[in-house]
């Protein structure tokens, strides 16, 4: 995300060299991790000490960051409503636990876009199955995503298809039926 000059990167899974062949020449001003699990975060390190970048992490995913990288902390911490301008772009941190304890989507208004990490998907909320993740935390934090933002907002998942709010918010009682 970001402009011809700076950008940062939500999300540094399996390879460094390809994310930094997107990149480019431009000015990496962050590695945003939305969430702690190893196909999300596995090579920021390499990344951050490539670039010059900070690491940012909420802070509930400390633990789930340690079982992937217990000699590397953090280089800060994001926040509910924390604000991260990039080319321009104001984006704001939205924590939506649930996947993960610290999980975080991060939305642009001016774009109507959502980085949705593992949230929500098309067809779903994230899985719930795996240590330190809750599905009636992961239901609510779907829940406050359609309340709070337009319809139309483009989610950009971590794995697969993009969808819409709008898309999504109709089968939410059929998720909550489902129970997982």
């Amino acid at each position: 995300m970001g402009d011809d000059a700076e950008c940062i990167v939500i999300d540094a899974p399996h390879d460094a060299d390809v994310i930094l062949a997107g990149v480019g020449d431009r000015r990496v001003l962050a590695i945003v991790c939305t969430h702690a699990h190893d196909d999300h975060v596995r090579v920021a390190p390499e990344l951050s000490d490539r670039t010059g970048a900070p690491i940012l992490l909420h802070p509930d995913d400390l633990p789930v960051w340690n079982l992937t990288h217990p000699d590397r902390a953090p280089d800060g911490w994001l926040s509910d409503g924390q604000e991260l301008a990039v080319g321009g772009t104001t984006m704001r941190v939205i924590h939506t636990p649930g996947h993960a304890p610290g999980a975080c989507c991060v939305y642009a208004a001016e774009l109507g876009v959502l980085f949705s990490g593992d949230t929500l998907f098309c067809g779903g909320p994230g899985a719930t199955g795996r240590s330190f993740s809750d599905f009636p935390t992961i239901i609510a934090s779907v829940t406050r995503l359609f309340d709070e933002l337009p319809g139309g907002t483009v989610v950009h998942t971590g794995h697969g298809d993009s969808t819409t709010l709008a898309a999504e918010s109709p089968q939410l009682d059929d998720w909550v039926a489902r129970g997982h």
